[in-house]
Order: C-alpha cells, then structure tokens, then sequence
C-alpha cells in the first residue's frame, strides 16, 4: 500500500495536474434556477452547500466575479470565535463555532480548524469591567469563558510583555479555550466542492451586472452570459452588498472599507493562541507555516480598495511590537486589505429585503470569516423557507427602523 502510494504521487507530479480530478466542475450556466447565490466566498458557498444539503435544493448556482474565495474569505485573518456580549450575537457565532468543531468531518475535507484558544486583553479599568461582563453573559449562554491575569496570560503566551512601565500595562484578558484559527482557502474550496459534489453549478468570472426585478419582485440577474432566471436571489457579497443593493432600487445602512493585515516572514513556532487588544488596535497568531499573521483596524474613510493607508500599517507594528518586544525584529513579507461593511451596531444584516424573493447576508464588517458556516446554514434555512431562520431574526433590516439594536462594537474586535 505504502508503494502504491509513492506510485500515485510521483505519477501526479509528473502529470504537472494535468490529469488531477478537477475538485468541481466549471460548467455554462442554465437559464434558470431556483436559487442563484451571488458571491463565491465563504458565506455564499456555505449557503449554497446547506441550500442543497439540509433543504433539498439543488437547483442552485452560485456566481462569483472573480475566482473562488478570492474575496473577503482570502483577505482576513482567520480568527474564530463566539465569546459576543448579547444572547442574539452569542448564540449565532456560537452555533457557527460548534459547525467549524465538525466541519473537517462534514465537509470531508480539512479546513485545519485550530482550537489554540484566543485572549482578549484589557489595559484599563473599563477593560476589565467590559472583559468580566461579556465573560460572565458567555458563561450564562454555555460558551467557555474565563477571565485570566496577566500572569497566568504569560504562561499561555510566554513572549508578551506584562511589565507594568509599558505605555498600555496589561491588566488581564478574557480567554475562550475552544477559539482558535483556520485556513481561510481551504474553508471556500471545502464547502465548494461539497456542493459541487450536491450538484450546485459554481460559475466564476461572472460579475452580475443588474438584478432583475419586475413588480416588487425579483426575477434573476444579468451576467456575460445574458439573463439568468431564479425564483431566489440571496446577496452574499461583503464590501459590494451596498452596490448590488442599489441595483434592486433600495439602501442598506452600511459603510465599505479597507481592513488592514499583514503577514511575516516565516519564524520558529513561538506563539501558540491568537492575541486581541482593542486599546492598544492590533491582534496577532501565528500560521502553520511559521508567519505571524497580524491584523489592524479598518481605514477611517470609506472605499473599496484592497491596500489601505501606511499610517494604520504603522500604528499596529507599533503596537504588536509594544505587545511582543521579540517581534520587531521580524520582517513583514507582505500586507493587504479586504473591503468590509459595517452597520452601525456592528452586527450583520441577514434575511429578507423590501424587494419579493431577494435576500442579504451582508454587513458582518471584521467578523466574518469566523461566522463562516453559521451565517451560511441560517441564510440557507431563511431562502429555502422565505421566513427568517430564529436566530437570523433579531439581524433584519427593520431593526435600523425599530431601533431594536445589537450593540456588538466593544465584543466584534479592534476594527470598530
């Protein structure tokens, strides 16, 4: 078996892929679906694969404008976890949580899910206070939590600087043990051939150029390819959500902007958890390769370009460097920007819209790689039966109307 083995490998090698099975098929779009799903990241192949998967509905395409996962799902750093302030915002991350727990098992496929846990550090009074509430509302939902010194903090992260003369002296941190980090390619090529596999059609290079919507209802969308029909259209787009937003005839209540990373060079394992400091902006892991994978704020103006501004590249190392002193003398091999959307309350859009049979996923702003297979299984489950999932209720449109607000800004992260 082993030979064989060496066999097959050296047999593919040499074929430079040319005769590997391709992991989904690129086919022609038909001319109508009962589902289109526009945006091939993350979110929108999770929802593609649970539309097939739990509902029955095959019949779906998804269209993506450029390649797979090329997005948002590429441009994040991967940080998972569930330890949100409200019931509303904790239970859905939460259920996200449990998914990434089996989705290597469900997608049969490894995602390289890492529960290497994650720390959330406070530096003043008020952090700690905000640290022990949200620590003891997660503890009330079921969600491992605890709040931890600083040091017990250098015993989980031996490298961080706990002395108390630095300009923002750790005070403690939150730590949920069952956080952690995965690989953001290997999440969108999991789900897309677990659908592909379902027999979901995935149309890349396609940017959908109108929604067509005829009486209040919509009707399909416009692509290279002509006019494709749906009975549903569900929006999961990130940055763009506004754009296709506009095509329907209404405004959502978000901003797009550029959120900064970066990566370094690769370095001898030496950090083993992800660290998070709002007060000081930056949070830090490190990836299976060895790079220290850092991620900043969002840019103060709105745009949808994928470098940002040097200053806010600045101010992070600045503080990573001030968090860990060892790392400044690593180099960044290089840095990049995604386009996120935030609401005002930080929290996500998802369900229905005000035209018939189109919905939206959007507005997750700098959490949503970690909502990967959550916000896919509830946006399927409110698509498929045209009523908001239970726990997609409370993150309707008209809450912006109601005033019923999920202020997640001190829990969502260090962008907002």
């Amino acid at each position: 078996m082993e030979n064989y083995s060496i066999f097959k490998l050296m047999k593919h090698s040499l074929s430079y892929h040319e005769n590997w099975k391709r992991v989904w098929r690129s086919v022609v779009p038909k001319k109508n679906y009962d589902v289109i799903v526009v945006g091939g990241g993350g979110h929108g192949l999770a929802t593609a694969y649970y539309l097939a998967k739990t509902h029955g509905i095959k019949n779906v395409a998804v269209i993506e404008k450029g390649f797979l996962g090329g997005g948002n799902t590429a441009r994040n750093t991967t940080i998972i976890r569930s330890n949100y302030l409200w019931d509303e915002a904790a239970q859905l991350y939460e259920l996200s949580l449990k998914l990434w727990e089996g989705l290597s098992k469900e997608l049969n496929y490894n995602v390289m899910f890492s529960q290497r846990g994650v720390l959330n550090l406070g530096h003043t009074l008020q952090d700690m206070r905000d640290i022990e509430r949200r620590v003891n509302a997660n503890r009330l939902n079921g969600i491992d939590g605890h709040v931890v010194s600083p040091k017990e903090i250098k015993k989980i992260a031996p490298l961080i600087n706990i002395s108390q003369d630095i300009r923002y002296p750790i005070l403690g941190a939150s730590w949920q043990p069952r956080g952690g980090t995965a690989r953001h390619d290997a999440v969108a090529w999991g789900y897309a051939r677990a659908a592909d596999a379902l027999g979901v059609d995935i149309i890349q290079h396609t940017p959908v150029t109108a929604l067509n919507c005829e009486n209040g209802k919509v009707k399909g969308v416009e692509t290279k390819y002509g006019s494709i029909g749906a009975d549903r259209v569900a929006c999961v787009v990130a940055g763009n959500s506004g754009v296709l937003a506009s095509m329907a005839g209404f405004k959502l209540p978000i901003e797009s902007r550029p959120l900064q990373a970066l990566v370094s060079e690769p370095v001898k394992p030496c950090l083993n958890t992800v660290v998070m400091s709002n007060a000081v902006h930056g949070y830090v892991s490190q990836s299976n390769k060895g790079d220290l994978v850092i991620g900043a704020g969002v840019d103060s103006y709105n745009g949808y370009g994928q470098r940002g501004s040097f200053c806010i590249i600045e101010h992070t190392l600045q503080a990573i460097c001030e968090l860990f002193p060892s790392f400044s003398r690593v180099q960044m091999n290089r840095q990049w920007g995604g386009v996120v959307d935030t609401t005002p309350d930080a929290c996500p859009i998802i369900g229905l819209t005000p035209v018939e049979n189109l919905y939206f996923n959007c507005g997750w702003g700098t959490g949503g790689f970690k909502a990967t297979p959550g916000s896919g299984y509830v946006f399927a489950d409110t698509v498929a039966n045209g009523t908001p999932h239970t726990l997609a209720k409370p993150f309707s449109i008209e809450r912006f109307y109601s005033g019923a607000l999920i202020d997640e800004h001190g829990a969502a992260g260090v962008a907002h």
